[in-house]
Parts: structure tokens; C-alpha cells; sequence
């Protein structure tokens, strides 16, 4: 998914053990472990007119992570992949020193039907040694992630490490990713179970945390390093996200990340001049935004 527009800075309150934003990067928190973008796609309705196309785009010096909660998207880029992914999957895109791609609604979907379309688009930077790496694509199909029963919770581990397991996507640094239901309440406590920063996206319900109730669209960052507690109240659905921070600074522009703002400037001239890494059979192409 490309981030075609300007980031704008939700006005984010700390009300005690967290930071409390509506998407990353906000104010006072640019990256929780080396996540540093998140984009939710809807809930929105499509078709039968109406679908997604996400024409030609670059990408360079991250990773991105496709997880869909419902709809499908077909991926193509520029080193040949074509993937559908459907709910509950991955796709993992490491952009390394550049890559293209597009997102589209797949034919089967076109029929004159209306569907939903919703999941979320999340971005995370490579290590320093990482930004030049050649890129790589991954798909790992949603029943090969870790899934298990914790009370009132179901959990999943969409990426790196929790709890004592491992995803099979293949991750460049010490992270985690882990999808969280609640059919009643259920209180959540992370110590020796996460490493790094921990941040909690509400996808759907609602949490209590010192005192407040936090609802669905809001994203928490605990302000303490490996653990946070809350309680999920009854059918909520979290993503727990997060890891290790980088012990270099991150500079983001556009769909380029790097430690280096010289690197982006030249992903900049590389992206205009078209010297970027392109698509076979394949001619739109999203210009590079104005300053």
C-alpha cells in the first residue's frame, strides 16, 4: 500500500502506563520497535463499481506486512511475485534496496458483488546492516501460524516472536506481531511473555487501562519496556506489535525509510527518473508527491 499522503499527527494524551495515539507514527511516539507505519483499510464497501487499485509504487529500506481481516488483494511487484491474499495470511515484502509493486482487487472479486474490504497495511524498518539487502517476497498461509487458547483469549502470532513461539515469516530483527479475540473479559499481561516495546492497535471493543476505557481505532503504547496490563473487555480484537528499537534514528519519506537522509534523497531522484527497479507488463505509475 503506498502512502501517497502527508502522515497528519492525531493529537495523542497519556493517561498514566500508556500513550494513547490513532495510528503511528503520532506525537511524542514515531516508532515502536522497529514499526514505523501503520495503515488500516477500512471497513469499507466494494463494488460493484468500486475496488481497490493501488497502481506502481516504490518501496525501499522496509518491510511491509499485509494482513487482511476480510476481502482478498491481489500483489504483483517487480521481482515477478503475483499472490492473492486472503484473510488470516501474510504477505511480507522486504523492500530492501528497492522494489515495486501493485494491490489490486482480484478478477474473481469484480462480479457485480459488494464485499468488505478491511485489514491493515503495517510497515517496519530494516536494520541499518539490512536497508540494501536484495529485496524478497513471502507468503505464509494463515493455518501455518502459531494458535492457542488462553482463557477467554485466542491468539495468534502473525510475525516474529511471543510467548514462547516463533512465526514462520521471516523477520530481520527481534519483533512480534500477535492477533488477540476475547469472548469475555480477559486481562491481559505481557511480562516475560514479549521482548522490547509493546503497542496494543484496538481493532474492534474496547480496553480498560489506569482507569480509562480505550475504544476500537486507538493504538497504546506502554511506557514500560517488555509488559503492559489491561483488561480486554468482552469481543474485543487487538494486534499486540512491537520489539527491540533501532539505535539509530528512522527518517521517513514517503514509502522510503533509512537511517541515511541521503539514501532517500537518491530513492527520490531514482523514483522520478524511473531508475527504480519496475514491473514487467506493467505501465501505471504513481508519481512522486509534491513537496
Amino acid at each position: 500500500m503506498s502512502n501517497i499522503g502527508l502522515i497528519i499527527e492525531e493529537r495523542s494524551r497519556d493517561i498514566g502506563d500508556f500513550l494513547v495515539g490513532r495510528l503511528i507514527p503520532f506525537r511524542k511516539k514515531r516508532m515502536i520497535g522497529p514499526f514505523i507505519f501503520i495503515d488500516h483499510m477500512g471497513p469499507t464497501q466494494l463494488g460493484p463499481t468500486k475496488y481497490m487499485d493501488v497502481d506502481q509504487h516504490p518501496h525501499m529500506g522496509l518491510s511491509t506486512l499485509t494482513f487482511l481481516l476480510e476481502g482478498e488483494v491481489m500483489h504483483e511487484d517487480s521481482m515477478g511475485t503475483k499472490q492473492l491474499i486472503r484473510p488470516g495470511s501474510v504477505n511480507w515484502m522486504v523492500a530492501g534496496k528497492g522494489v515495486t509493486h501493485t494491490e489490486r482487487t482480484p478478477p474473481s472479486l469484480r462480479n457485480g458483488n459488494i464485499f468488505t474490504a478491511h485489514g491493515y497495511q503495517i510497515w517496519v524498518a530494516l536494520p541499518k546492516d539490512k536497508e540494501d539487502m536484495e529485496p524478497e517476497f513471502h507468503h505464509i498461509a494463515g493455518e501455518d501460524l502459531p494458535t492457542w487458547r488462553d482463557g477467554n483469549a485466542i491468539f495468534t502470532l502473525v510475525a516474529g516472536e511471543g510467548y514462547g513461539r516463533t512465526s514462520p515469516v521471516p523477520v530481520h530483527s527481534e519483533l512480534f506481531m500477535i492477533e488477540v479475540k476475547t469472548t469475555d473479559a480477559y486481562a491481559l499481561n505481557t511480562i516475560d511473555n514479549l521482548k522490547g516495546e509493546v503497542g496494543i492497535c484496538i481493532v474492534e471493543g474496547s480496553i480498560e487501562a489506569c482507569g480509562e476505557v480505550v475504544k476500537k481505532g486507538n493504538i497504546l503504547v506502554s511506557k514500560v519496556l517488555d509488559t503492559c496490563n489491561a483488561i480486554l473487555r468482552p469481543n474485543t480484537h487487538i494486534l499486540l506489535f512491537g520489539g527491540e528499537p533501532f539505535p539509530e534514528e528512522r527518517h521517513i519519506y514517503w514509502n522510503f525509510v533509512s537511517h541515511d537522509k541521503a539514501k532517500l534523497e537518491k530513492a527520490k531522484n531514482g523514483w522520478a527518473n524511473k531508475t527504480f527497479p519496475m514491473m514487467q507488463n506493467e505501465d501505471s505509475y504513481v508519481p512522486l508527491p509534491s513537496p
